[in-house]
């Protein structure tokens, strides 16, 4: 075989492992709103397809810029499972890290152009997502707080959590998109009341603030619409949906009062662990251990807070690399925005970081495996659009 026919070979096969490595990375980022399960499978297979292809190129994988941060994040979770109270179920629980392997992968594999077709079919699978849970709602009767939409997925929360981070992408689209427009728009009605229907108001806030967000970055007059928007929702929204909203404000809401516990139940864990916290997955350990006179539930699976949660099972160092991850992220798409680089992705970026902050005040959704992933993906596809090294393989 003479050296043209080698290389002939070796782009080919270059091109059928880069074609199959995105056609797995488009299954993986549809099967995140619709199966737990055929995710990390797909993810799995992504993973393995993407290693070889790096093999065959014998290039070395590359990433952006927070992602320093976000592997010491990694790394110092390790240091605190050494030191958990069972650092055995600790280490089990880090199977969770291999996700931010997401990241490097993203951004190697949806280069240039590549990166808007994933966004684009984020919202596609979210608007039947959508409409799942609105049928869900209006015939299978999931329409109270014991029996709440959940769409395909396996709990109401994630339900509520991807469906801010589709939401708040098809607004960015709507928004700033210069084109494809139409099809955000048709969908958003339906991302909307499927939202407001999972009577998820943490999904709510972070949905408004990432909203919020987007109209500022186009406009800052644009703000003045939010509220009014909010107004109309809250006169068509059902009975329930609005007894769900004004609960917030209720002191003596068993959910709020319990919110209240478990904050006081994670400041208790951080004064007597500062450093390496009680480990990963043990604050329910030991929650009986901290938990006031006052509080409604006698466990909870975690503190409903993602700084707290943070600080509580891995200490305060690991909760200032994850600020330091925010930080490196959201400074990098400011920048990124300002230059005028990729605005409509940059823009789902910032409102993604936006939704999980004010959301995971009241929420421990960076844990949640389903919204950590689709996360992970939203804020790399716009450091991954901007990639000069877009082109793909070519045809031989």
């Amino acid at each position: 075989m003479n050296s043209a026919t080698m290389s002939v070979t070796e782009t080919r096969t270059e091109h059928v492992l880069d074609r199959l490595t995105m056609g797995l990375l488009l299954g993986f980022v549809a099967a995140l709103q619709i199966s737990i399960a055929v995710s990390q499978v797909l993810l799995a297979a992504l993973l393995i397809s993407w290693v070889a292809l790096r093999i065959h190129d014998r290039t070395r994988p590359a990433a952006p810029p927070f992602f320093i941060a976000l592997l010491a994040y990694g790394i110092f979770t390790l240091v605190s499972s050494v030191f958990s109270i069972d650092p055995r179920a600790s280490f089990i629980d880090n199977k969770q890290l291999l996700l931010l392997a997401i990241v490097p992968a993203v951004y190697d594999i949806a280069r240039g152009p590549r990166a808007s077709s994933v966004a684009e079919l984020l919202i596609t699978v979210g608007a039947a997502s959508a409409l799942i849970g609105i049928l869900q709602y209006g015939v299978l009767h999931y329409d109270n707080l014991g029996q709440r939409p959940q769409g395909t997925l396996t709990h109401y929360m994630t339900y509520s959590g991807a469906l801010m981070l589709v939401t708040t992408t098809a607004a960015a689209r709507i928004i700033f998109g210069a084109r494809d427009r139409i099809w955000p728009s048709l969908v958003m009605p339906a991302l909307v009341v499927a939202l407001a229907l999972t009577f998820t108001r943490n999904a709510w806030i972070g949905t408004c603030f990432a909203t919020g967000l987007l109209f500022i970055l186009k406009d800052f007059r644009l703000a003045a619409f939010l509220p009014v928007i909010l107004a109309v929702l809250f006169m068509v929204a059902p009975e329930g949906v609005v007894n769900r909203l004004t609960s917030t404000f209720n002191a003596q809401d068993p959910g709020n009062q319990d919110r209240f516990a478990m904050i006081e139940v994670g400041a208790r864990i951080v004064a007597d662990h500062p450093l390496t916290g009680v480990g990963p997955n043990m604050v329910p350990r030991v929650y009986e251990q901290y938990r006031p006179d006052y509080a409604v539930n006698a466990t909870n699976p975690h503190l409903h807070n993602v700084p707290l949660q943070i600080a509580a099972e891995r200490g305060l160092p690991a909760l200032a690399l994850w600020l330091w991850f925010v930080g490196a992220v959201t400074l990098a798409l400011f920048r990124m925005f300002r230059q005028g680089r990729e605005r409509v992705l940059v823009a789902t970026g910032l409102a993604a970081v936006a939704g999980m902050l004010a959301a995971g005040l009241f929420e421990y959704n960076f844990g949640d495996s389903e919204f950590l992933m689709l996360f992970l993906v939203l804020i790399t596809l716009p450091f991954a659009a901007a990639r000069q090294d877009h082109a793909a393989p070519a045809r031989p």
